[in-house]
């Protein structure tokens, strides 16, 4: 069998043709000669079929150059990402948001600032995603918060659960989306739609709401559709310390409204150390609302970067440990 391989001899790479004799080689190992008479042993050898004889260059193809590493870097693994690129778009997304009432406090101790509290409410979101471009068919769960920036309304994505892969990664390394992996459901009973979510074996959130009993407002759930919201993206540094910390803004775009209705609804969470949905607790149901639609998710925007902040209040401070001194 006839043998490529390439090694380092007087510190020079080589390219060898050997003999393959399997009686003498040894684990990953052969010894041959160098086109000429000079004698080797090569720390590992490729194997090659009769049809893939060839040049070194032929078979391995080019080295994959720093450049290289940069362009293709947009999602990990490097070589095998778990998503592709976008746009992301959505078809016929179907929502059950239940709004509830909770105390201001729980919320003070969840949302973060630059961002304001508006009215002490919490929106719990069911949604079914049957058909998606790059992160195909899944269910999700969570709560979002409405809140201000600014001046601007719009809604803080506090958590989020969810059954696949490649929107779970896409999600954290694009837009810093908190999504875990869990077993959110929703079904269609009788005259009940009937929201879930378990982690592991434990549930954690029961949502039920009234089947289509009354058209709600188009305009008002696309304007809530059209709202910007917000995250919190954190990436660490490899020693542990923050490397990227920000707040993100993004908007949902090319938006088809298919359907809305709107019936009573209830909404029951309980504890769980890594699915912590009570810790906003349900005082008393606002409103609910079901709907289909299209839309598609837009990326984001950095609206505050805490790391530079923070850099720029530890340096004021140093300024004026130096004038005070």
């Amino acid at each position: 069998m006839r043998i490529v391989c390439a090694t380092q001899h007087d510190n020079a790479t080589a390219m060898c043709r050997l003999d393959y004799n399997p009686t003498t080689a040894f684990a990953g190992s052969a010894r041959g000669r160098l086109r000429g008479d000079t004698a080797l042993s090569c720390c590992r050898a490729t194997y090659l079929p009769a049809h893939s004889r060839g040049s070194f260059s032929n078979h391995w193809g080019t080295w994959m150059e720093i450049a290289d590493v940069v362009k293709r870097a947009y999602a990990m693994p490097l070589t095998n990402p778990s998503f592709p690129p976008g746009p992301y778009r959505f078809f016929d997304r179907e929502y059950i948001i239940i709004t509830y009432r909770t105390t201001r406090e729980a919320l003070e101790a969840v949302v973060p600032a630059p961002l304001e509290i508006d009215e002490p409410l919490v929106k719990y979101e069911f949604i079914r995603m049957p058909d998606s471009t790059g992160f195909g068919d899944y269910t999700e769960t969570g709560q979002v918060i409405p809140v201000r920036y600014k001046g601007q309304h719009g809604g803080y994505v506090h958590s989020m659960y969810l059954d696949d892969d490649a929107p779970i990664a896409g999600g954290r390394e694009l837009w810093g989306f908190p999504k875990k992996l869990a077993n959110p459901k929703i079904v269609h009973e009788g005259e009940v739609i009937v929201g879930t979510l378990h982690y592991g074996s434990v549930l954690c959130a029961t949502g039920t709401m009234g089947y289509k009993h009354r058209e709600a407002d188009h305009d008002s759930v696309l304007a809530s559709l059209a709202a910007p919201n917000f995250l919190i993206k954190i990436i660490p540094h490899v020693d542990g310390t923050p490397r990227i910390c920000e707040l993100v803004r993004y908007y949902l775009t090319d938006i088809t409204l298919k359907e809305a209705w709107t019936a009573p609804a209830a909404l029951d969470l309980r504890p769980h150390v890594m699915a912590d949905v009570a810790k906003l607790p349900v005082l008393d149901i606002v409103s609910a609302v079901h709907f289909k639609a299209d839309l598609t998710l837009g990326l984001g925007e950095v609206v505050h970067d805490y790391l530079a902040d923070h850099s720029r209040s530890a340096a004021s401070a140093t300024q004026l440990e130096k004038v005070s001194a």
